[in-house]
């Protein structure tokens, strides 16, 4: 009796059989490569435990453990097959083989296993179900199929050949083709087993010779009037010598700029020849073409003529970020050299040593020592600037000192400008009365501290 699955397998493959058949009786094509009849010799290894143990375990079981059946444990065998194409994608195949065999009876069929080689005929019907035709060199398939086998002349079984091939065209309809198989039970006595196979096989018949068409006569020469080589009914501009590639017309100019697309490397945009159609280029990307940059290759502005903003004094501060661009300074003082700290401290200390009459903006004597100081420092570096700051304790009210305040820092102002020769423009003065102390105006010495002047120097 077959079972369900036999039963369902059968139908299957009769339905691949009748695809096969109808595709082959439909397709036209003027060039064919259904496979001519074909016989084919096949040595083959026998495989008769790996998938038992597969099915008992796992294949990533069996890999793991490398408990992959050795060659040498494997069944040799020999086959003949008989291809037949039924389209260019699907051969019949038909196969007949022998070898012999320890047949592993599962234990649910009642025969014991046998502990003698003894010879396994196998017949079966199948497909050979190809990805590419056959005038490819390597061609991929699918084989499946129903076989039947006798063992030691006793016991008959029936079974599923599938498996995955290549086959390999030596040319002239002779190919090599190798399978990866498995046989799938179907009955009782059959067991799931192994096949790996290779073979060489030939045509039967020789290939039909497909007759030679004369041709026809040609034509009488048709009329090219403007002599360019293509005939008028082919020329889309018979009156204008052109080209092939244009269908007779003359090279275009997409882009209007006298250099044909031939020749023009940008086609679609204006250029000039000496670019080879294309604009002049902008290599530094700074939006002003090479031919008016005078700094073609460092990316610059329009009013520098493409050149960056300049650095006269090579500080890495360009001169419109440099308050002091003729003298090399620090990014931290805006481009201006850094105060020496020993100046600072010398040009503070000397503020301290400016006295004035007591209520009034008169510089007294033994301030001079000090404002000279501060003027030779300035006549030293010609970029330094001074700012003077005058400063009243909180006795009496703004009326007075701011005023006095003001007059004390102008008295130092009129004094490094006259006396001391500096500049105007390098010198400010500012009162600022009682708004800025430094000290607590309640205390005698606190006041004494916020009665002062301030010098400060910078570049800019």
């Amino acid at each position: 009796m077959l079972t369900t699955k036999t039963r369902i397998m059968k139908k299957f493959l009769f339905s691949l059989i009748a695809i096969g058949l109808s595709a082959g009786l439909f397709a036209q094509a003027p060039i064919s490569y259904k496979k001519r009849p074909t016989l084919s010799v096949n040595f083959f290894l026998k495989d008769m435990n790996t998938a038992d143990l597969i099915d008992h375990t796992s294949l990533s079981s069996v890999l793991a453990k490398n408990q992959w059946t050795k060659i040498k444990d494997m069944s040799p065998g020999l086959s003949f097959q008989y291809y037949e194409g039924l389209t260019e994608h699907v051969d019949f195949v038909g196969t007949l083989a022998g070898s012999y065999v320890k047949y592993p009876f599962a234990y649910t069929s009642g025969v014991a296993a046998s502990k003698d080689s003894k010879f396994l005929l196998e017949t079966s019907a199948g497909l050979n179900i190809k990805l590419l035709r056959d005038n490819y060199f390597v061609v991929p398939y699918i084989n499946i199929g129903l076989g039947a086998s006798m063992y030691g002349g006793t016991y008959f079984a029936a079974y599923m050949p599938t498996g995955l091939g290549l086959q390999f065209n030596l040319g002239e309809g002779t190919f090599v083709h190798t399978l990866f198989g498995y046989n799938a039970k179907i009955s009782n006595l059959a067991v799931n087993h192994l096949n790996y196979s290779i073979g060489i096989g030939s045509p039967l018949k020789e290939k039909k010779e497909v007759a030679l068409v004369v041709p026809p006569p040609p034509p009488a020469p048709e009329k090219d009037t403007d002599g360019d080589g293509i005939v008028d009914s082919k020329d889309k501009c018979p009156d204008v010598a052109g080209v092939a590639k244009y269908d007779g017309c003359p090279v275009p100019d997409t882009d209007g700029d006298g250099i044909n697309d031939d020749n023009d490397k940008c086609p679609a945009v204006k250029g000039v020849a000496k670019y080879q159609g294309c604009p002049v280029p902008d290599t530094d990307k700074d939006g002003i073409n090479d031919d008016e940059d005078k700094c073609p290759t460092v990316a610059g502005v329009a009013r520098y003529q493409g050149c960056p903003v300049p650095d006269k004094d090579n500080d890495g501060i360009n001169d419109e970020e440099d308050k002091c661009p003729d003298v090399p300074g620090v990014k931290e003082n805006n481009g201006c050299p850094a105060i020496k700290e020993a100046v600072a401290k010398k040009v503070a200390a000397s503020a301290k040593n400016i006295f004035f009459a007591t209520g009034s903006a008169k510089l007294l004597a033994k301030s001079f020592k000090s404002l000279n100081d501060v003027a030779a420092i300035l006549k030293e570096d010609a970029a330094l600037k001074l700012d003077i700051e005058g400063h009243t304790d909180n006795t009496g009210s703004d009326k007075i000192n701011v005023p006095l305040s003001h007059n004390r820092a102008k008295a130092v102002f009129d004094y490094l400008t006259t006396k001391g020769g500096i500049d105007a423009s390098r010198v400010t003065s500012e009162g600022f009365g009682s708004a800025k102390p430094v000290a607590d105006n309640k205390t005698a010495k606190g006041r004494g501290l916020n009665r002062r002047v301030e010098m400060k120097l910078r570049y800019y």
